[in-house]
């Protein structure tokens, strides 16, 4: 595809060239592309790429898809981390991206997805990361969750980030200087290393969880009974935000893995790999969460008989209450004429009669574990 085919009915003027410039050139800090001089500006990176290798120089996002349409087998490879608005609609307007597909890019509120606009694709990923907690509160939080929005044209890959989950610096550094056969793939590939680090992240995340999840059960089933039923159920909750991330990405998987034509064969091989490690969380995220609601009901139930218990004990210490209470009531009456009342011994006699039924009835509930 030639330069004039990517620019056809989006000229830059010189007038739109200066803004572009001045919004995403890299001003006073040639180490980071895309940064203006007040370091506002959300491009993290962006590099030409030409059979696998990086072009040396830094590049403004317009000055990059030019070189990149002037080269036989270049894409560029824009990253940008929580871009605003206007930003992201002057980056669209020079990519060509949809306007719906951009407005998806700066809100971040959409479940993982792969649709096509045109030529590009745009794939939305859902990242997540594990914090570290000194002990698992009825306030904790365990999953950290994010977004990740790859737009995919013939001549470019576009990374949009929110949130602090799977920084792309390692995949970038990664692919240039150990994988640069995987960059000769083109766009796809990014995409396809992009996607890797997402979903191995959802196996560090699982493979933490579970180590919680192993806490709260034993902290359950222990003597002392340490976990609180809200331990359990912000465990549950934080559960259902990781499902929410990584269920949905197996319906994009499986398009990108079967599409025929689009996706290069070799890199279809890679996301088929993928598909096999979201598999498995999904499989261990169903896991847990069976687990946890055997836990949950486990934990209801003991509530339930320790308050049996409790309404055992009462009934019992009310039982031996009784006894006292009806003898006091029979010789509480003001009759004139009752048995005993003139008895030299009636008060001891009376007094060892009710002991004697006291220690008796409290032995009976005792054998039969009321008490």
């Amino acid at each position: 595809m030639t330069e004039r085919s990517w620019t056809r009915g989006r000229p830059l003027g010189k007038v739109w060239a200066e803004r572009m410039r001045g919004l995403l050139n890299t001003g006073d800090n040639p180490g980071r592309p895309g940064f203006d001089a007040a370091g506002t500006s959300s491009v993290v990176d962006c590099g030409v790429y030409v059979d696998g290798h990086r072009l040396p120089g830094d590049f403004s996002p317009d000055q990059a898809l030019a070189e990149a349409c002037s080269r036989d087998g270049a894409f560029v490879w824009l990253g940008l981390h929580q871009p605003e608005e206007p930003e992201m609609a002057a980056i669209a307007q020079v990519y060509g991206l949809h306007e719906l597909a951009v407005e998806d890019a700066v809100k971040a509120e959409q479940r993982p997805k792969l649709e096509q606009f045109n030529d590009v694709h745009f794939l939305v990923l859902r990242t997540a990361r594990y914090v570290p907690h000194q002990e698992l509160t009825e306030s904790s939080q365990v999953v950290e969750t994010g977004q990740m929005m790859i737009f995919i044209g013939e001549r470019f890959v576009i990374t949009v980030r929110h949130g602090d989950a799977s920084e792309m610096s390692p995949v970038r550094a990664d692919l240039e200087k150990q994988r640069a056969a995987l960059l000769q793939q083109g766009p796809w590939a990014v995409a396809y290393a992009v996607t890797d680090r997402v979903v191995d992240h959802y196996l560090e995340v699982a493979d933490d969880f579970e180590a919680d999840l192993d806490i709260i059960e034993e902290g359950v089933f222990s003597r002392d009974r340490i976990a609180p039923i809200q331990q359990v159920y912000q465990l549950k909750r934080e559960l259902v935000e990781f499902r929410r991330a990584v269920v949905p990405l197996q319906r994009p998987l499986a398009s990108i893995t079967s599409s025929q034509g689009v996706v290069p064969k070799e890199i279809r091989r890679y996301f088929r790999d993928v598909q096999d490690h979201l598999t498995r969380t999904v499989e261990q995220v169903s896991s847990y969460d069976d687990l946890l609601n055997s836990i949950l009901q486990a934990r209801l139930a003991q509530v339930t008989v320790d308050q049996n218990n409790d309404m055992r004990k009462i009934a019992s210490w009310a039982a031996i209450a009784t006894v006292w209470t009806a003898f006091a009531g029979v010789y509480g009456m003001n009759f004139d004429y009752m048995p005993e009342t003139d008895w030299k011994y009636g008060y001891p006699a009376l007094i060892a009669l009710l002991s004697l039924v006291t220690v008796a009835l409290y032995r009976a509930l005792r054998r039969n574990g009321w008490l």
